[in-house]
């Protein structure tokens, strides 16, 4: 570990300028750690690029490209697959924490970048642990291709905080509280406990993810004076490309403090 970065925003580009899956998921513990152990410096000055550094593998391809999973659901294949998708969204979540950080702290409170480093110690620890798993099944991230939409929000929101939360915690990481239980239940039908298991413990404290995207957003709204559910539905409007699709896992997303009337009156069911 080099030990000439002295402040946050320093850590959070070095590392999302970082390549190796496993080199980012480790400095984003080591500077998790030195930050909470008061070591940085709440300083956010360096301008952090469009796209962060990604391995040579797995192969980056559009999500109308990726190939279809034909193995029978439960088979070993299918579940490295389902695995290994999941692996690459939290080598991404690793990235989307760090350039939140770095991108919007500089006008921030500390506790702000508080939650995001706490944010990215999780998903690089989720990534670590899936990542073991793909290993117990013979196979490792990068075996196969991963589509490269994911960082499509980061792009479209750079400019604006508000946007930022309003898609990446409170559309895309609220709709993996959504198909999380599903993917649970298909693992624990085909005898695969462990698999299971890792999802459950990502789904568990994704919840706490989404309730701090959702508190940032209404703090911004707040300060605004604006309304926090007309501006949510405005803004997923502008930039969200797809539609928030039901079954919605109210449960979860009404422990995480997101409550339905942000997110049903622009579902697909407006019942």
């Amino acid at each position: 570990m080099t030990e000439d970065i002295n402040s946050i925003g320093a850590a959070a580009c070095k590392i999302l300028q970082t390549a190796p899956a496993m080199d980012k998921a480790e400095l984003s513990h080591h500077y998790s750690a030195l930050w909470f152990e008061g070591k940085l410096k709440p300083s956010c000055t360096e301008k952090p690029q469009d796209r962060p550094a990604r391995p040579e593998k797995p192969a980056l391809l559009l999500p109308r490209d990726m190939p279809r999973r034909r193995q029978g659901k439960g088979s070993k294949a299918h579940r490295v697959a389902l695995l290994h998708a999941v692996c690459h969204i939290e080598l991404n979540a690793i990235d989307l924490a760090w350039d939140i950080v770095a991108r919007f702290g500089h006008d921030m409170p500390k506790e702000f970048i508080n939650d995001w480093v706490e944010v990215a110690d999780d998903e690089a620890r989720h990534f670590n642990l899936l990542q073991s798993r793909l290993s117990h099944l013979d196979a490792q991230y990068g075996d196969l291709p991963a589509h490269d939409g994911l960082w499509q929000a980061a792009l479209d929101t750079r400019h604006d905080l508000a946007a930022r939360l309003a898609i990446v915690p409170m559309v895309l990481e609220a709709r993996g509280l959504d198909v999380s239980p599903p993917m649970i239940e298909r693992l624990l039908q085909s005898g695969d406990e462990e698999s299971a298991d890792c999802l459950k413990i990502i789904y568990e404290e994704e919840i706490s993810h989404v309730q701090k995207g959702q508190k940032w957003f209404q703090n911004l709204c707040s300060q605004k004076k604006l309304d926090a559910r007309t501006e949510y539905q405005k803004l997923v409007k502008t930039y969200f490309k797809g539609h928030l699709k039901p079954p919605f896992n109210k449960e979860a997303r009404d422990l995480a403090g997101f409550d339905e009337g942000f997110y049903l009156p622009i579902s697909l069911n407006k019942a």
